[in-house]
């Protein structure tokens, strides 16, 4: 079982953060991604969003709990409003936009509960960038010890598989290169069974054409939808 007292994006994140380095395990626009759709994730589990063939449907707008989860669950269209299509969004397209804030905003978040703490350093001397390490109220152990054995059990839960899922579509080297194949292979396959894993792989995949194509405006770390749907 996962840490109950964190939510999807904040597990994910103590997963991809290296605890003595701060440094991600992955690409930073990947795990923004992740975050984005960690956040998707953690909606449905609590009953306030469903998916339709690769869209989000609001299904209960009240507000929950987790302040952060309402500022998402604002961003999405409200149901009934305008019509079928404009009350539901593109959960690829909504991943990609989303991104960026909910990696700024979860950060935030973390380092003032102490989960996780900010270092400010600078490169070349000159342009400053931020790390992460673990915090003093940083429950990193008990979150991999966790997924860990949420793992060996084969994911029982729908928690569990969402969150290996959504750390297979960042691509973190523990769970897309550890193990052996038969543990590689089940990870690959909850990315296709779980829809916000899905749509977080989708732009990653994005990015990854993009880089190998010499450009566009979704590839690296840029912003961007570059979403047809």
């Amino acid at each position: 079982m996962t840490d109950a007292t964190l939510t999807l994006p904040e597990e994910l994140l103590v997963l991809a953060l290296d605890p003595a380095r701060g440094k991600p395990h992955c690409r930073v626009r990947f795990l923004e991604y992740g975050i984005a759709g960690a956040a998707l994730a953690e909606l449905e589990l609590q009953g306030r969003i469903a998916e339709e063939h690769g869209r989000v449907v609001v299904v209960n707008p009240l507000d929950p709990p987790d302040a952060l989860l309402a500022v998402f669950l604002r961003s999405l269209p409200p149901p009934g409003k305008g019509g079928f299509l404009s009350s539901r969004t593109s959960a690829r397209r909504w991943v990609r936009q989303a991104g960026r804030r909910a990696g700024g905003l979860y950060l935030d978040a973390l380092v003032e509960r102490g989960v996780l703490r900010r270092e400010t350093r600078r490169f070349l001397g000159l342009l400053p960038y931020h790390r992460h390490p673990a915090g003093p109220a940083s429950p990193a152990e008990q979150v991999w010890q966790g997924f860990d054995e949420s793992r060996a059990a084969g994911h029982p839960d729908r928690r569990g598989r969402l969150l290996a899922a959504l750390a297979a579509a960042v691509e973190l080297p523990a769970v897309v290169r550890g193990g052996d194949r038969r543990t590689r292979a089940a990870a690959r396959a909850l990315v296709r069974e779980e829809w916000p894993a899905q749509a977080v792989h989708r732009n990653v995949r994005q990015d990854r054409a993009a880089r190998a194509g010499g450009g566009g405006s979704g590839g690296g770390d840029g912003g961007g939808s570059g979403d047809g749907d």
